[in-house]
């Protein structure tokens, strides 16, 4: 899942977007109002932390905004502005949490959780692919019932398979979204990370699900072919 964190303290929006990957989440950072808001309309983001003081534009400007035109999106304030009448305002204007600072990072992160849960219809949170389950809001994968644990980057790399299921990823698409970097063609790390999940994913399972594209990349689905290593 994918989290915009708007915040103009470089400091703390670095400490939020670290421990929020390690969570297992795709994490945007935005110092400035208009960025906010121009990346909150344009992207689809699974939830927005939204700082109320930000330069260029006010976060309760940009709370009218993005709740006008994406009225399902959740929000969770951040802020030190905490009187009771600026609470009361955002949550009127339809902000889903409110969290005064200084606070807790494990109040933070329960309170994302909850958000991302209330959100998200079972067919949003839960990847499937045959056998295959992922747990999007509890960050479970099984197969065929049976748990498997996954690194923070195994973990995103197969959402991405998953969210792409019976579509050809090339590696270039992998690098750029898993791990947020132009594509290198001297780096081998994509096929490194491919071979990590095949070890867990179908190793000692009937039917492969990650298969090789010669000279395009992977697909993962449970179509019946010989799967060909690149």
């Amino acid at each position: 899942m994918r989290i915009l964190v708007a915040e103009d303290d470089p400091a703390l929006a670095s400490f939020l977007k670290r421990g929020l990957e390690s969570e297992h989440y795709a994490v945007d950072v935005s110092g400035d109002g208009e960025q906010t808001r121009a990346m909150g309309l344009e992207f689809d983001y699974d939830l927005v932390v939204l700082d109320l003081t930000l330069p260029r534009l006010d976060g309760v400007v940009i709370l009218r905004e993005l709740r006008a035109r994406k009225p399902s999106l959740p929000i969770l304030i951040l802020t030190a502005r905490n009187k009771v009448e600026e609470r009361v305002q955002c949550l009127d204007l339809g902000a889903d949490d409110y969290l005064g600072k200084p606070f807790s990072f494990t109040e933070l992160s329960a309170r994302v959780r909850a958000l991302l849960r209330r959100s998200h219809v079972p067919a949003e949170s839960v990847l499937k692919v045959d056998d295959l389950k992922l747990d999007r809001v509890e960050r479970r994968v099984e197969r065929a019932g049976r748990r498997i644990e996954l690194t923070a980057k195994e973990y995103s790399l197969l959402e991405y398979l998953m969210r792409n299921a019976g579509r050809r990823i090339t590696r270039t698409m992998i690098i750029e979204h898993v791990w947020n970097l132009s594509f290198d063609t001297c780096t081998n790390v994509v096929d490194v990370y491919i071979n990590y999940l095949r070890r867990k994913v179908d190793d000692g399972f009937g039917v492969p699900l990650i298969h090789t594209i010669r000279g395009v990349g992977y697909e993962l689905s449970c179509r019946s072919q010989e799967r060909h290593e690149a």
